[in-house]
């Protein structure tokens, strides 16, 4: 997903003995956006050795999206979630979890046309014996080259199990390409970097060879196609030269058996000025295990970023009519927790409104500042980093960050000491503002 956001908001209350925040309100995320289920005519052929004939079936799966509304440039997540397959376990002996590895593709249409490749985790419910095969979601993205609508149709699809043997159950559409089931539409002026990638497969054997092509590059440049498991590169990579258009054309030999996704950059490094993909790419590791062994078949699955506070009221100093002076106090500990396990650090940043009192009386907003604190869990991979003290104000300031870098995640506790400088003679009687902490 892109970057997570999560706000909370205090308001502050300043009276004649103390100066308290009071309860926030939690902005959810914003929630996937929606598809259209579609059905259409497929035709599954069973592994060989099951002895029976192709599949005339019906699937039904729909097409989802980050972005609605993408800008030239913007990289666009592809979700295809079959929820019906065509096909069935074509054995009579059970299958079991976790066994089952989607790979398809996505028909793009309309401003912007081509295959995506899109790929599953291994992971699914068990399977009875001549059972339907359960639902399953696989992932890709695309780098949006022009404005204008592009429609999303789902495309051939293969369901590979890897229990007693490595068996395959490819489906493609009848009447290609099947019914849309996702439009976005793209406007100019987004980000300058239109660099793409697509592969020819989403998935393969160790070992297997892949067909990369890219477009948008710069003319005459030298292209590295690299491997990527997670956020860390592995050691398949290939270099090729980008023609007079900017495009190439090359293959890549995956060896990596973590490998989960397949980029393409300029330079000595990956950037993201000068990089496309990851496309998403899937080892189908059919090593036998030997005589008498089980194969454990395990996973890691990504999280997301939150945060959660301590409490909702924060007690400050009082100060007296007449003197004015600092009213202190110490904010709620926030809790952040980065599980997404990528490159991309976080910032929490806060603001906050005017103070606001008894006939329309008013502490400014600079008046508010803050000295911040930051504490990093043990066995982090990131580490926490306190931002500046000084004023908070209107505009905002930074209250903690981790940097990017090839691995990111952890637990942190951030705080702060609060301070208002109250003006001497400001008027008696309770005032209120806002603080708001948005993490990114």
């Amino acid at each position: 997903m892109p970057s997570a956001r999560r706000r909370r908001r205090w308001a502050a209350v300043l009276g004649a003995a103390a100066l308290m925040a009071g309860t926030g309100a939690l902005i959810a995320p914003a929630q996937a956006l929606a598809a259209t289920p579609v059905d259409f005519a497929t035709h599954c052929v069973p592994p060989p050795i099951a002895g029976i004939p192709p599949i005339d079936g019906t699937t039904t799966a729909q097409i989802t999206v980050d972005k609605a509304a993408p800008k030239v440039g913007d990289t666009v997540t592809v979700t295809y979630t079959v929820t019906k397959p065509a096909a069935s376990n074509p054995v009579d002996l059970a299958l079991p979890a976790d066994i089952m590895t989607p790979t398809g593709k996505v028909t793009l249409g309309g401003a912007q046309s081509g295959d995506l490749a899109v790929a599953g985790p291994k992971k699914n419910d068990p399977v009875p014996g001549k059972g339907a095969f359960p639902p399953f979601s696989m992932t890709g993205t695309f780098t949006v080259t022009a404005p204008g609508a592009i429609t999303l149709s789902p495309g051939d699809y293969n369901i590979h199990t890897s229990y007693i043997m490595e068996l395959d159950t490819p489906c493609t559409v009848t009447n290609p390409p099947a019914p849309v089931s996702e439009t976005v539409t793209a406007t100019g002026g987004g980000q300058t970097n239109q660099r793409a990638v697509q592969l020819g497969t989403a998935s393969g054997k160790p070992g297997a060879t892949v067909t990369v092509t890219g477009s948008k590059f710069t003319a005459g440049a030298t292209v590295t196609v690299a491997g990527r498991a997670g956020a860390a590169e592995t050691a398949d990579k290939a270099t090729v030269t980008a023609d007079a258009q900017g495009a190439f054309s090359t293959t890549l030999t995956v060896n990596d058996k973590a490998t989960s996704g397949i980029v393409a950059y300029e330079g000595a490094s990956w950037s993201d000025d000068k990089g496309a993909g990851p496309a998403a790419y899937s080892v189908v590791d059919d090593t036998p295990a030997p005589p008498n062994s089980q194969k454990l078949n395990s996973s890691v699955k990504a999280g997301t970023l939150s945060m959660t506070q301590a409490g909702d009221a924060v007690s400050m100093d009082a100060v007296d009519f007449g003197k004015g002076g600092f009213s202190r106090g110490s904010l709620q500990t926030v809790t952040v927790q980065d599980f997404r396990g990528g490159p991309a650090g976080w910032s929490l940043t806060g603001k906050v409104t005017d103070f606001t009192g008894p006939g329309g009386a008013k502490i400014d907003a600079s008046k508010l500042g803050w000295t911040p604190v930051c504490a990093t869990k043990a066995g982090s991979p990131s580490t926490c980093a306190a931002g500046s003290p000084g004023p908070v104000g209107g505009a905002g300031a930074t209250l903690a960050t981790t940097p990017n870098a090839a691995l990111t995640g952890g637990e942190f506790t951030v705080d702060a000491r609060v301070s208002l400088n109250v003006p001497a003679f400001t008027a008696p009687g309770a005032y209120s503002g806002v603080l708001t902490l948005t993490l990114a």
